[in-house]
Order: structure tokens, then C-alpha cells, then sequence
């Protein structure tokens, strides 16, 4: 578990029916999903292209979607942003994005596993759910999800593993999500039933609505805080293997 960015039971009280105004960033796909909830509810999504995903371009669709609310970033009560997996330069974006404004304006910061979010999106008829994620080079991001009374619950850490050994994990009966089925699709077990399509990928709203189980961090953690990657980014990784 890496440390202060596991979800806390202690430190700053959670936000838990995230009233007021809150800003909203999900950059682990090859794009980036901004969204702007108030009183509990989202009201207002953006979504930018992966052509789009530069931090220039996060920061005008944010100016933008708080212009048309008429709020200004200081009015925010709060950023909840997901930390991954997924795309490490989409990550940093979205973190360094949201660290920063927290910063500069004092509003909280929550931070929200991305697989979580993605898990809320499953059907009801799903009890067991496996969620995944392409790690690249044969491996992928993996976590499994058994729904409770009080919702989905993950019943092991996220892990990184070759897709092989994941396989074999993979029983019939359990669903599977996330953005690892578009590589994986034709070796997941036909008994094993898939999400659709539009689901496996986390929305604005999902990454909202499981905001209010994580603990706003403290300014110390803030600084501390990075992406849920458990690998160096694809640079890092070919300085090792080079």
C-alpha cells in the first residue's frame, strides 16, 4: 500500500456527503474528464480528446467550466481526483492540476482510486467483480471487487501481474471491467460475463460518487501525493532495461 495514499479512517474529517462546490478530474485514460458537482450533484462534464490532455489545455477547460457556473477557483469547497491507474503523463496532469489548486486556493483535496470508481459503473446483477487495466508489456493492473450491503468493496490491492497468471484467476461467474478487456477481450474465459463497453471506463460521476470514502488530505500529503502507477513511467522503465 503506498503509504498516506491509501484511503485513511484518521486525519482530516472526510467529506461525506461532499456538499458545495466541488471540482471533479479523471485523467487516467487516453484522454482527460473534468466535471463540476454542486450540492451533492454533477451539473456540468467536459471531456478532452488525447490530443488534448496537456496541462494547458486541463487548465482552460477548467477556467471554462467555472466561468459558465459563475464561480471563481476560490469558491471551490474542493478537488477530487483520481490517482489511477492508467496513463502516467495523464496522471501527473490530473494531479499536479489538482495539487495545485488546492494550494493556491486552501479548498480540500480527495483522492479516489480510479478501479473503484470504475467498479460502481458494474450492473446489479454483478456480485464478483474483477477490474483491469493494460500495465503494457504483457502485464496488467488487477483488483478484485465483491459487492456489499453498502456497495463495492475491494477485497485485495491493486497488483500488477502478467496477464497469464491473471487467467488463471479468472473463474466463471465473475465479471470483468476496466480498459485492460479492449487488449484482452478474446483470452478473458467466456464464462467470466464482460461489462459493456460504455461502463469499463471511469465517469465523472463515479469518481464523485466514491469521493466521500477517502479522507481529504492534509497539506503535507498533498505535496507527498502521486499517481497509482506501481511502475515507472515508460521512460524510467527503458532507462532500467537499457
Amino acid at each position: 500500500m503506498n503509504g498516506i495514499l491509501a484511503l485513511r479512517a484518521g486525519g482530516v474529517s472526510p467529506p461525506k456527503e461532499m456538499n458545495g462546490d466541488w471540482l471533479i478530474l479523471e485523467t487516467s485514460g487516453r484522454g482527460a474528464k473534468v466535471g463540476l458537482a454542486r450540492a451533492g450533484e454533477v451539473v456540468r462534464t467536459a471531456s478532452l480528446d488525447d490530443t488534448r490532455r496537456h496541462a494547458r489545455d486541463l487548465v482552460a477547460t477548467i477556467d471554462a467550466m467555472l466561468k459558465a457556473a459563475s464561480l471563481s477557483p476560490r469558491e471551490l469547497t474542493g478537488v477530487v481526483v483520481g490517482r489511477g491507474p492508467g496513463s502516467y503523463t495523464g496522471l501527473r496532469v490530473g494531479i499536479v492540476s489538482a495539487k495545485a489548486l488546492a494550494y493556491a486556493t486552501g479548498c480540500k483535496l480527495v483522492v479516489v482510486d480510479t478501479f473503484a470508481a470504475i467498479a460502481e459503473q458494474a450492473p446489479t446483477e454483478a456480485k464478483s467483480l474483477w477490474v483491469i487495466g493494460d500495465a503494457l508489456q504483457g502485464h496488467i493492473y488487477r483488483q478484485r471487487f465483491t459487492r456489499g450491503n453498502g456497495g463495492w468493496l475491494a477485497t485485495d490491492e491493486l497488483q500488477i501481474e502478467r496477464a497469464e497468471e491473471w487467467l488463471k484467476l479468472a473463474e466463471p461467474g465473475t465479471w470483468v471491467t476496466g480498459p485492460g478487456i479492449k487488449v484482452y477481450a478474446n483470452r478473458i474465459p467466456t464464462g467470466c460475463p464482460l461489462v459493456p463497453e460504455q461502463d469499463r471506463e471511469a465517469r465523472i460521476e463515479s469518481v464523485f460518487a466514491v469521493g466521500p470514502r477517502s479522507t481529504a488530505l492534509t497539506r503535507e500529503e498533498m505535496f507527498a501525493l502521486e499517481p497509482l502507477y506501481l511502475r515507472g513511467s515508460s521512460a524510467e522503465e527503458k532507462a532500467k532495461t537499457g
